[in-house]
């Protein structure tokens, strides 16, 4: 209880009791007709339906994105999905998201734009709901596929930390895309 105190006096921690506790104690529900199995990997549409947070996130991207001056690379895009099954794609975007919260959202880049606190916590929740969500068959090119995007960030340097956080608004829809089983119209969209 004390915790929950201390959470909801600062407004991250607020935001995260308002907006990510309510899923995570509801994601545990199973879905009408799901099997446990396939719902480890599967997220439900709500949770990108919270206007707030997806405001929050569009904003930031839209935000740094104007500052990445870099046309030529991108880091979320169909190109993580080659070689992956369909079936696996919830997975590797976990994964991703993972990659993302810990080397781009939880480092010194959060004193630096607003609302990325907000957004890391959001996308950690996500993850932490799909905690059981596991590959089938081949690992291999999940790996590979990781890979390649975590050495195109490195090898961006600081750029690629704000070529990540430019593109959140992509990694949002590819999550949902991908965890929901619901595709929008027109399919993700790649920026230019």
């Amino acid at each position: 209880m004390a915790y929950l105190q201390t959470l909801s006096k600062s407004f991250p921690g607020w935001v995260f009791f308002c907006c990510c506790l309510p899923l995570l104690l509801t994601s545990s529900l199973p879905l009408k007709g799901a099997s446990t199995a396939h719902h480890a990997c599967r997220l439900r549409k709500i949770n990108f339906q919270q206007p707030y947070i997806r405001n929050r996130t569009y904003t930031l991207a839209k935000m740094v994105h104007a500052s990445d001056k870099d046309t030529d690379n991108r880091l979320i895009g169909q190109q993580l999905y080659v070689n992956i099954k369909e079936n696996n794609r919830c997975y590797l975007m976990k994964r991703v998201v993972e990659i993302v919260v810990k080397d781009v959202l939880l480092t010194e880049v959060k004193n630096q734009y607003p609302y990325v606190e907000e957004v890391a916590q959001f996308l950690a929740s996500l993850t932490s709901e799909l905690g059981r969500c596991k590959f089938s068959g081949n690992r291999e090119h999940i790996e590979k596929n990781l890979e390649q995007m975590k050495n195109k960030m490195e090898q961006l340097g600081e750029n690629g930390k704000t070529k990540a956080i430019g593109e959140l608004d992509l990694l949002f829809d590819y999550m949902e895309n991908a965890c929901t089983g619901v595709t929008k119209k027109g399919g993700n969209k790649e920026k230019n």
